[in-house]
């Protein structure tokens, strides 16, 4: 059984550590706040800082919210980097900024360990259910190392290319899914205006070509109104400024992301920045006055 440390135990992190632990490697943690007592319960050790989850693990996972949080994880007086020797490995799994991700890998691997970064896609089911899709950016030397805890995590796992190249894959995966959620939202306010019931045009739309797991999950929140957080419009916004502003760097236009940005900017205006980003919808019944169902 493998050595291992976690960082980061949010909506997340929590359940993905959890399997770990449940497949019987030695977990030592840490995160901002308490540590989970069923994570506790399951045998996690929790470390005063994370020079000491480096210290005590030979593979460190991070799982933390933006880029900046990531680089204080890795590089604080108390960081990952200071407790590092030759031959572990880094994976972050958090969802950040390519270019910054390539940094952060050359600075561990100059201390002689390798870093993979391992964005995941498939939100808080996923994480529970074992099911996240893990883009990878890496050796892959170190993605086969790593690979077995990933299918403790994941399902569809993938080595995309170099270090970097997990995350580019991961805002790419944001853009398309924030395009659905308005495209759904947009579709089932359409219908709900109309005079139709949402629930059975959005049953009706699953047995056709517009079937997607978008309109089968997020549109069963915006008919029924269940917009608690599996994933939070912030941390969308934050991915679709990443999206923008590498958009920007590359010379492309992007014109349906800035949108979506747009819409999920206006939502958290509203004051809805902490709910699930399915709720993208409010923002479009705002406008047009009118909602997909009543409000619970």
């Amino acid at each position: 059984m493998a050595k291992l440390g976690f960082i980061g135990l949010g909506i997340m992190g929590a359940p993905m550590a959890g399997h770990l632990l449940a497949a019987g490697h030695t977990l030592v943690v840490n995160t901002h706040g308490k540590v989970p007592q069923a994570l506790l319960d399951a045998g996690a050790k929790p470390c005063a800082n994370n020079t000491e989850v480096a210290q005590q693990a030979d593979i460190v996972f991070i799982m933390v919210p933006d880029t900046p949080d990531v680089q204080k994880v890795l590089f604080a007086d108390d960081g990952v980097a200071k407790g590092l020797s030759a031959g572990k490995i880094v994976v972050d799994m958090s969802s950040i900024a390519p270019m910054e991700t390539k940094e952060f890998a050359r600075q561990i691997n100059a201390l002689g360990c390798e870093y993979l970064d391992a964005p995941v896609s498939g939100g808080e089911v996923g994480a529970k259910a074992a099911s996240l899709t893990i883009m990878v950016g890496g050796k892959q030397a170190t993605f086969d190392a790593v690979e077995p805890l990933f299918k403790l995590m994941g399902k569809n796992i993938t080595l995309v290319g170099g270090n970097g190249d997990g995350q580019t894959c991961k805002v790419a995966n944001q853009i398309i899914v924030a395009l659905n959620i308005q495209a759904v939202a947009e579709a089932l306010l359409f219908a709900s205006k109309a005079g139709a019931d949402p629930a059975r045009v959005r049953q009706a739309l699953m047995g056709g070509f517009a079937a997607s797991r978008i309109l089968e999950v997020h549109g069963e929140r915006m008919v029924k109104r269940t917009f608690q957080p599996g994933f939070r419009i912030n941390l969308h916004q934050k991915d679709l400024n990443l999206a923008l502003s590498g958009a920007k760097q590359l010379g492309l236009s992007l014109p349906n992301t800035a949108t979506a940005q747009q819409l999920f900017s206006a939502c958290a205006a509203n004051g809805m920045e902490a709910l699930d980003h399915s709720a993208l919808c409010r923002a479009v019944e705002i406008m047009s006055n009118h909602t997909i169902a009543p409000d619970a």
